[in-house]
């Protein structure tokens, strides 16, 4: 899925970044395997190389040191909490999703929408009676619980993946970057119904402040 917000961006880079390591060490060893395959010489008489075994042990140390940093990074994003913008509260139930708006001071019920009442153009299993409908190009945080079992709050379009855990709140941020409608679903095995409990989110224009 294309990124909507800028923690996916990141995601993605971060996952391009990874790649370009794991092809360039994989090429690295193809390459040092077939010129050990077609290689003549032998080396049965030497014993110990102490500039060989400094060199590999320094490099895969500044690799992983280059793979490392913008992980931390990323991981620092993901916890960002912002002190202003909107705040939306998503409990979860066996098998449907209950939301709070408390800027305008709205709550309901999300269930998925039938077959058998599914029109057309809509996606099977993703689209439900009541969207959540959130400003674009403004911060929101997304505080999730259960009412239940363990549940999962997921989209991946906008990096989001939290526990919702009986008893607790979790919290991420979310800043869409564009107008849209946003698909996920409960991604915690929650019981007979667990594929039956999407979660759809539709980012407009807002005017005014909140």
């Amino acid at each position: 899925m294309d990124p909507a917000t800028p923690i996916q961006e990141e995601m993605m880079l971060f996952h391009d970044h990874a790649l370009v390591l794991l092809i360039g060490i994989f090429m690295f060893v193809v390459i040092l395997g077939i010129n050990l395959v077609f290689n003549k010489f032998s080396s049965r008489t030497m014993l110990e190389a102490q500039q060989l075994e400094t060199i590999w042990t320094i490099i895969p140390a500044l690799l992983l040191i280059w793979l490392a940093l913008p992980s931390l990074r990323l991981l620092y994003l993901l916890d960002e909490q912002p002190s202003d913008g909107l705040v939306l509260k998503s409990t979860a139930h066996q098998w449907y999703w209950s939301y709070e708006l408390p800027f305008n001071n709205s709550s309901f019920d999300s269930y998925m929408v039938p077959l058998s009442d599914l029109d057309n153009g809509f996606f099977r299993l993703l689209e439900v009676d009541n969207r959540v409908t959130v400003p674009f190009d403004v911060n929101t945080s997304i505080i999730t619980t259960s009412a239940d079992v363990l549940h999962a709050f997921a989209i991946p379009s906008m990096g989001l993946k939290m526990d919702a855990v009986p008893g607790r709140l979790n919290s991420m941020n979310m800043f869409i970057n564009f107008p849209g409608v946003y698909y996920g679903q409960c991604s915690e095995i929650c019981g007979a119904n667990h594929s039956f409990m999407p979660i759809v989110v539709e980012s407009i224009f807002f005017g005014g402040r909140f």
